[in-house]
């Protein structure tokens, strides 16, 4: 089969088109017929080795995070999936592989996909979805009636997360350009600031919760606007000793966590703050509700114009590391 892969981690995008063999499946997975993939930063991260210390890969290694796609065949353990169904899903983090034609993914990781959307939108929720689901659910432990602000919040990440956080029941406020601000308020946002006309650092206080996407720089920002005992969860400025606990990593990779994020750990403990940081993880079950947010709420998330096919990958990668991007930039098979 035709898959994308690299033979080690390099600062530059440069991939390998190439046949392998199709991949056998065990007896709690499925094997999955690509039909689309979604290329998202994590994909660059992975490539250029910025995450080996949370998830280091052998090479040579097949790329891509997520995907949908129809179900070929089933290990004898799995129940709720059968041949044809059409599915997608955020694939496990020790294995990866979306950028193929084929790939073997746990059945705990998979969902169907919603009813009545193409591969490309679909393959486009898994990764964004979970990560807003997670956020709020897991990190910040969101209760209904609450704030949860967003700066950086109106791209594809807010565009999941938005849908998400008000089946929760939570009050949204977003930061964003400006020509965004329409489709937000149209999904419901509380709020929508436009950055470039109003820092919401002057504006805003006593929020109960934070999703940072812009990364370390916004940090002091982001921490000054949460009530005491509030929490921040970033997807960007880096992971600390609660995230090495919560995954069971090694001593050693608990002592260098706890080194990296200490200095976030201590300006958000001197204000009766929590910092949390979030990996985003597979998980069917949570996928499952999400594809109920999406069907009722009929969430189409932006998909890039440009559709790329298994052996412009690079171009794809290139894409979404130097923008600008009109949505999620998709693989076609």
């Amino acid at each position: 089969m035709k898959a994308v892969r690299i033979n080690g981690y390099s600062q530059n995008i440069c991939t390998v088109f190439c046949n392998i063999p199709e991949p056998e499946i065990a007896d709690s997975e499925v094997l999955i017929r690509v039909k689309a993939a979604a290329v998202n930063p994590v994909d660059l991260l992975i490539l250029t080795g910025s995450v080996k210390l949370i998830q280091n890969y052998t090479m040579p290694l097949t790329l891509g995070n997520e995907c949908s796609g129809i179900v070929e065949q089933v290990g004898s353990r799995v129940t709720g999936f059968q041949k044809g169904d059409r599915v997608y899903a955020r694939l496990p983090l020790d294995k990866i592989g979306a950028f193929a034609e084929y790939v073997a993914v746990d059945q705990k990781a998979i969902a169907k996909m919603p009813e009545g959307y193409d591969f490309n939108t679909a393959a486009a929720v898994p990764l964004t979805g979970l990560t807003a689901y997670q956020a709020m659910v897991e990190e910040l432990e969101a209760k209904p009636g609450e704030t949860v602000l967003i700066p950086g919040g109106s791209g594809s990440f807010g565009q999941m997360a938005v849908p998400i956080a008000k089946a929760l029941g939570l009050r949204v406020l977003v930061t964003g350009n400006a020509r965004a601000r329409e489709q937000f308020l149209s999904m419901g946002v509380d709020r929508y600031m436009d950055y470039k006309q109003e820092n919401y650092w002057e504006q805003l206080s006593d929020i109960d919760h934070v999703i940072d996407t812009l990364g370390a720089a916004e940090f002091a920002h982001e921490l000054s606007v949460l009530k005491k005992g509030g929490r921040l969860v970033s997807l960007r400025t880096g992971p600390n000793r609660a995230f090495a606990v919560r995954n069971q990593f090694s001593g050693l990779k608990k002592l260098l966590f706890t080194l990296a994020g200490s200095k976030y750990d201590r300006a958000a403990g001197k204000q009766g703050k929590e910092y949390r940081f979030l990996f985003v993880r597979s998980d069917g079950a949570q996928l499952r509700k999400i594809t109920e947010i999406v069907e009722q709420q009929q969430i189409v998330p932006a998909v890039d114009s440009r559709i790329f096919t298994l052996s412009q990958a690079d171009k794809a990668l290139q894409l979404v590391a130097k923008g600008p991007l009109n949505g999620k930039v998709v693989i076609q098979m």
